[in-house]
């Protein structure tokens, strides 16, 4: 059993100095059993589980993962977008032909997993011979992971899932969405703009959706001094497939890796 570290020190207020690890307790802050003790006791009671120390490990955990499943993935281009979007939908018709695009142009093709635009973007990229990503999350009525996805992992917590949609990619493509989208989207834009993430090309698809939230930003934001003149430069917004995937494969050549 691991001895208790106390150090005799006569001359210091509080009395002696127990050290665990670089946490040093002194007086009635001493712990009456040791770390190795308290590991090897028995315990019924299974509350640590959830625990903050406990989630760490797990987040932890996730980040080893999706950081081994994706260092070798080469250069990539993210794919954002709603999860409710119908196949007949002229935006799904759309996001299948980019995957196809993206694949063709080399690129792997990630997305969140899921149906709707998600989905497009994997079927095109797989159906196309390409790498096709889903990186899903835990939600009451996730539906998991799409068939078209080829390497797909799924995460506990959503800002590690944004870490891997953002580290490995040399370009995104944001086509019609909601919160999850929006959220995505305006995360993605505040790491380029504040330079915590390299830049990259970003691209909204569809002017209709789009047009009114860069009129706001453009005269509302931009007027009230919130953001920057070249801020809303950050962005293409286009209705042609083609030159969505071309603006998001611009910054990386094939077969390079954008780390």
């Amino acid at each position: 059993m691991e001895e208790k570290n106390l150090t005799q020190n006569p001359t210091a207020g509080a009395g002696e100095t127990y050290h665990r690890g670089p946490v040093i307790m002194r007086g009635p802050m001493i712990p009456t059993s040791t770390t190795s003790a308290n590991l090897l006791s028995a315990d019924p009671d299974t509350d640590w589980l959830h625990m903050d120390p406990w989630r760490v490990l797990r987040i932890q955990a996730e980040f080893v993962d999706g950081l081994g499943a994706l260092a070798e993935l080469g250069p990539a281009v993210t794919v954002f977008g709603s999860a409710r979007t119908a196949r007949e939908d002229p935006y799904y018709e759309a996001a299948l032909r980019a995957g196809e695009l993206i694949a063709q142009a080399g690129f792997a093709t990630i997305t969140g997993g899921g149906p709707g635009i998600m989905e497009a973007a994997n079927r095109g990229a797989a159906e196309a011979g390409g790498v096709s990503v889903g990186l899903g999350i835990e939600l009451p009525h996730e539906q998991g992971i799409n068939q078209w996805v080829n390497l797909g992992m799924s995460f506990r917590y959503f800002f590690v899932r944004k870490t891997m949609f953002v580290k490995y990619a040399s370009g995104a493509i944001i086509f019609p969405g909601g919160f999850g989208t929006m959220d995505e989207t305006f995360e993605l834009l505040t790491l380029v703009q504040t330079r915590k993430a390299p830049s990259m090309p970003i691209v909204l698809f569809g002017h209709q959706y789009w047009d009114g939230l860069m009129d706001w930003l453009g005269g509302t934001v931009l007027g009230s001094g919130n953001i920057s003149a070249p801020d809303p430069g950050l962005v293409t917004v286009t209705d042609d497939v083609e030159e969505a995937v071309a603006i998001a494969t611009s910054l990386v050549e094939p077969g390079t890796s954008r780390q």
